[in-house]
């Protein structure tokens, strides 16, 4: 068979690629690696940084290539078919990892070079890569015996199994459900774009009326303005209920499985516990220090939070005469609340915002900011016919990256919003080789009448994951395992939440914020309206992202043998942060793709971790004001070109000149004066 994978390519041959090349390729390109992995390890010569080190670094590019592919298509382009690859080239790709690193030939080498690194001279870093080698053997069960280094195969293997199911049960049941209407005093409420899209969808279905599904683009616009209570609540207890239901997509067993097994490998390897193990690698460094920083924060928003709340129980009462409020009141009630007190809605913005122009603005900001120029091209190969795909330039005309973009939700395509590259960055024998980026979302598509108009909240997710890309776009290192976003993981959310912030600024909103029929500027009271409302129920927020965190933690920080009902103890965890009533028929560890199938285990917290990174940041920025040009140089080259040379706060500390003072982040927050 002519695989287009086995040969050499530079953009990814997405249209010669058929499913089945998938698995002979990436058994083949182990083979390889292996082969690479075993010329280091019968090199007779002494170890030393190039012959060991380097060269480690250097195997295995066409099977990180390859795979990066092919794992994005699993989340964004999936099918029966690479789900079913899917589940037999994890267990092939875990059992490889434990291979190379558990092999103790290898391990000897590296260690033979880190024993002796302070006679090397090594520049940070390559200081940095050998550091980041050894201790992934080290962590990883190099030093253990063969009966334990046997058991750690086995747990990594079943993990990596257990992920993977976890996410099909999510997208299997997010697809599972479609509320049908056919009356039309059910959209009630309801705005134009909103209903266009349900018709849309059931026209796609080959149904009369209108389809509301689980999909964000159509969950949302109906949580927070369809005025039939009855069909929140259903809608809301089926995105709640998601693989916590009796039926083959259940979550629940999976989720204790995969805590339990994270559990016996931390404790194989020494650690107290998974959150012991991972937190040794990030900024926060132990489960400790992130239970008090998410309590300090719960301390200062639990009083604004209940206060909120408190508010918003008195006004749906005063509206509609509700006696308790739900779950499915609350986007519901906080709209109403939100636009009676600034006279702002989503609605009244969207129109301001399509798609096009939202993309022209993050490109300019990128341009303003870093000198970037991109260009939209047809030449390059694209799995799917929705992607976007550009040439990204700096001012001199020189090829920064190349960058794809997929926007619109479909069957195939996971939830929410991410960012991944399909090549990275690496400087090898002299050629800068330039990375290629892509971000996923799942914005409000077109309709036949409208283009795709983007909410504020959607246009916030475009400059986040766009932050991240500009994250991998701008990176600058020798390595490419230190590269782009390969930073400490409660560093990687800078990037791109630091970029949100121009979203509210009017200097940004004036450069793309035009009306798609009239081409009118963005009014100016909007401009102001956006910035009062952006700390609304700030209190509530930030309680729901703790509760998050806390759940994570009580996860992954302790001993979970004992558990024996992932809703009770989920319930248990969530009693400091709770604000409304419980439904027993949903729960949120079944479905929170985050921890049990992404890559935020025990690292849920970063996202506010970040948030005070990126509230000081900005900080500078203001002062200096937000298109400076030396501000942005200084972030560039310290933060988004450096990736994970150095040590995160060095970085930022050479950024800032100082460390981030968390009070930034309570101020914009409006949680302290």
């Amino acid at each position: 068979m002519n695989n287009p994978l086995l040969v050499s390519f530079d953009t990814a041959p997405f249209s010669n690629i058929k499913n089945d090349h998938f698995l002979p390729a990436i058994k083949a390109l182990i083979a390889k690696n292996k082969e690479e992995i075993n010329t280091i390890t019968s090199n007779a010569e002494r170890p030393t940084f190039q012959n060991t080190v380097e060269a480690l670094e250097r195997t295995g590019v066409q099977l990180d290539r390859v795979t990066s592919i092919f794992f994005n298509l699993n989340s964004a382009e999936t099918n029966d078919e690479i789900q079913k690859i899917a589940q037999e080239v994890s267990p092939l790709l875990s059992e490889f990892k434990n291979d190379l690193l558990l092999n103790e030939a290898l391990f000897k080498r590296v260690k033979a070079v880190f024993d002796t690194k302070e006679s090397l001279s090594l520049n940070p870093e390559q200081d940095m890569l050998l550091e980041k080698q050894y201790k992934g053997f080290a962590r990883n069960g190099a030093n253990l015996s063969e009966e334990k280094k046997a058991t750690l195969r086995k747990i990594d293997t079943e993990l990596s199994k257990l992920s993977l199911t976890f996410g099909e049960n999510v997208l299997a049941e997010t697809n599972a459900f479609e509320m049908h209407l056919t009356k039309e005093e059910d959209l009630a409420g309801l705005p134009e774009g909103a209903i266009e899209a349900a018709a849309q969808t059931a026209s796609e279905k080959g149904k009369d009326g209108w389809v509301i599904t689980l999909d964000y683009p159509s969950y949302i616009p109906f949580m927070k303005y369809a005025e039939n209570r009855e069909l929140r609540k259903k809608l809301s207890l089926a995105f709640g209920a998601r693989a916590f239901q009796k039926n083959k997509f259940n979550n629940e067993l999976n989720v204790l499985e995969i805590v339990n097994l994270r559990h016996q490998r931390a404790q194989l390897l020494g650690y107290d516990s998974h959150a012991h193990f991972v937190l040794e690698e990030r900024m926060a460094e132990t489960p400790g220090k992130v239970i008090s920083f998410l309590n300090e924060l719960l301390e200062k928003a639990k009083p604004a939070a209940q206060k909120e709340f408190d508010e918003l129980v008195a006004y749906a009462k005063k509206l509609d005469k509700i006696d308790r409020l739900e779950k499915w009141d609350s986007a519901y009630y906080a709209e109403k609340l939100k636009q009676e007190r600034f006279n702002l809605d989503d609605e009244k913005l969207k129109p301001y915002f399509p798609l096009q122009q939202v993309i022209d603005g993050v490109f300019t900001v990128a341009k303003k900011l870093f000198g970037l120029q991109f260009k939209e091209v047809e030449t390059i190969d694209k799995y799917h016919p929705d992607v976007k795909t550009y040439k990204v330039l700096d001012a001199e005309g020189e090829l920064v990256s190349i960058f794809y973009a997929d926007f619109h939700p479909r069957p195939g395509k996971r939830g929410g919003a991410w960012m991944t590259s399909f090549k990275p960055q690496q400087i090898k024998d002299g050629k800068n080789d330039r990375p290629h980026v892509s971000i996923v979302c799942n914005f409000t598509k077109p309709t036949s009448k409208k283009p795709s108009l983007l909410t504020f909240n959607e246009v916030t997710t475009l400059f986040h994951e766009f932050g991240h890309a500009l994250h991998g776009m701008l990176a600058n290192t020798t390595y490419a395992g230190l590269s782009g976003t390969n930073v400490y993981w409660d560093f990687v959310e800078l990037p791109s939440q630091v970029l949100e912030n121009w979203c509210y600024e009017k200097e940004t909103l004036e450069l793309f914020a035009k009306h798609f029929e009239t081409h009118e500027v963005i009014p100016m009271e909007l401009v102001e309206k956006i910035k009062e409302s952006a700390t609304f129920h700030e209190g509530m927020q930030t309680l729901r992202q703790i509760s998050f965190g806390l759940l994570d933690m009580a996860w992954h920080g302790g001993n979970p043998s004992k558990i024996a009902s992932v809703k009770e103890f989920e319930e248990k965890a969530f009693e400091n942060t709770k604000l409304y009533p419980d439904t027993t028929q949903t729960c949120m560890s079944t479905s929170f793709s985050h921890i049990f199938q992404g890559g935020y285990s025990a690292g849920y917290y970063s996202y506010k971790w970040a948030e005070v990174l990126d509230a000081d940041a900005f900080e500078y920025f203001k002062q200096e004001g937000i298109f400076n040009k030396k501000v942005a140089t200084k972030f560039k080259e310290f933060v988004l070109s450096q990736g994970g040379t150095q040590d995160p706060m060095e970085l930022y500390v050479k950024f800032r000149g100082q460390k981030p003072n968390p009070e930034a982040l309570l101020k914009r927050a409006g949680l302290i004066k």
